[in-house]
């Protein structure tokens, strides 16, 4: 396992600041500055409606100077704003309507490397913003808009002095507290030094579970590559199987993602997260109704909504899609499968805390292992691979796939989506680099590599 932040190294293809419609990225000190965080919160707050903004943070060590930046330009625009400080990216999500915000701005950069850092939004319902919104923000950070005000009228401070509070109870009201407390599991939280070790352990422990804490002090410090994947987590892994823990669970560095590892230390992953998240969904009559997920999640909720007699639909990717789509259908159940349950009862955002939570009842209530659950989930393949492309050649190649397959249920809008009754194959653009991601999902390896390779070949 990787130690300390030794190793780093932005790639070339992703030094640019990466401008999208809920915010933005980049390499600190060299894409995103001081200059480019003060003039894109300017433009935020000039197309927000009254009210207070809250400030957020992850852990990384470059996040005290960027929300201080940010904080002097949000006042500077007569803004008063709320310091959470360090907190998670769902927590910020409750907070904006706990406390009738206008919205909240959180600096992270979610899983990428310590060099970069970014800005992620949220608007007055507390969740990211959706495109309208975003594209107008967008255009008006490049058109350099700011409300700056006069010296009397400058913006207040105050600080939020438990901004988990309010996320842990929204949580917890969501399961069987005394039935979890009574089983002692005994956990490992590896929070990675980002910001979920906060909520994460006060949750854990008002689940009654024996908890073994990993990386907790949100300093930035990244013990193995922030991202959750099986490759990065080796060493965790070992860590839950000789810990003698019933289950890991292993956040990004701003909570919202979740991957688990079983007691045997295996690797059980982050579709995982979601589909024994919605599983659980589908056994409560109060949360047994539409889900939706987005193109690229595994179809394994989609087959437990059908079990259910529930439906399922699919979103473009990104949350702020899944998000729209679940208001619009009335669904009692979402996310994405990089490990972001979406509970609306808790809030329209991605939340590692309602996925540890809501598995802990789900083996609690069945007396079954993490283990034993998953295997039991219906068995999808997911292969994921890239090829370089033009934007301009992505029309001619969606043609070819058409008619490589004309049997297939084919959809567009979010590069094309070609699906069969039990295998699917996603072609997208990427929005920030000359290739095409190549995502297939069938009950073989072998097909599903099949599919992206039959892709890749008509490039």
């Amino acid at each position: 396992m990787e130690t300390g932040n030794e190793g780093y190294k932005a790639s070339e293809n992703m030094s640019e600041l990466i401008i999208s419609v809920s915010g933005l990225r980049g390499i600190v000190g060299e894409t995103l500055t001081p200059d480019v965080a003060t003039h894109f919160v300017a433009a935020f707050a000039s197309k927000l409606p009254s009210g207070p903004i809250i400030i957020g943070r992850d852990g990384r060590n470059s996040g005290p100077m960027l929300s201080r930046a940010i904080t002097a330009a949000l006042t500077a625009c007569g803004r008063d704003c709320i310091d959470a400080d360090v907190a998670a990216t769902p927590t910020i999500g409750v907070l904006v309507r706990q406390m009738k915000a206008a919205g909240a701005v959180q600096v992270s950069a979610s899983h990428n490397p310590p060099p970069y850092n970014g800005i992620k939004l949220f608007g007055p319902a507390g969740r990211v913003l959706d495109a309208e919104t975003g594209s107008a923000i967008r255009d008006a950070y490049f058109a350099q808009e700011a409300q700056w005000v006069p010296f009397d009228q400058l913006g207040k401070i105050t600080n939020c002095e438990d901004p988990h509070l309010p996320h842990l109870e929204q949580v917890l009201a969501t399961v069987d507290v005394t039935a979890i407390a009574h089983a002692r599991h005994r956990v490992l939280l590896d929070s990675n030094h980002g910001a979920g070790g906060l909520l994460g352990k006060r949750l854990l422990e008002k689940l009654g579970c024996d908890v073994v804490l990993v990386g907790d002090t949100p300093d930035g410090q990244f013990s193995h590559v922030p991202e959750p994947t099986a490759d990065n987590l080796k060493g965790i892994a070992e860590m839950v199987r000789a810990e003698d823990c019933v289950i890991g669970f292993c956040q990004d560095p701003d909570a919202d993602r979740l991957a688990l590892v079983d007691g045997a230390g295996r690797y059980i992953g982050e579709e995982y997260t979601l589909a024994l998240c919605v599983q659980r969904a589908m056994a409560h009559s109060d949360t047994r109704g539409p889900i939706v997920i987005n193109g690229a999640t595994s179809g394994m909720s989609e087959s437990l909504a059908r079990h259910a007699g529930v439906p399922s639909f699919r979103s473009a990717v990104g949350e702020a899609n899944v998000a729209d789509m679940m208001i619009a259908q009335q669904a009692t159940y979402g996310g994405e499968g990089n490990g972001g349950p979406i509970d609306p009862r808790v809030g329209y955002v991605r939340d590692s805390f309602v996925g540890m939570a809501q598995v802990l009842d789900l083996m609690t209530s069945s007396g079954k292992s993490l283990a034993e659950l998953a295997d039991a989930l219906p068995e999808f393949h997911i292969v994921k691979s890239v090829a370089k492309v033009t934007a301009d050649r992505l029309p001619a190649l969606f043609d070819a796939l058409r008619h490589e397959y004309p049997e297939a249920e084919a959809t567009s809008g979010d590069g094309l989506r070609l699906a069969w009754q039990d295998k699917w194959l996603l072609v997208r653009g990427s929005n920030t680099e000359p290739i095409v991601r190549l995502i297939a999902e069938a009950q073989t390896q072998a097909e599903a590599q099949g599919l992206c390779d039959r892709a890749a070949a008509l490039i």
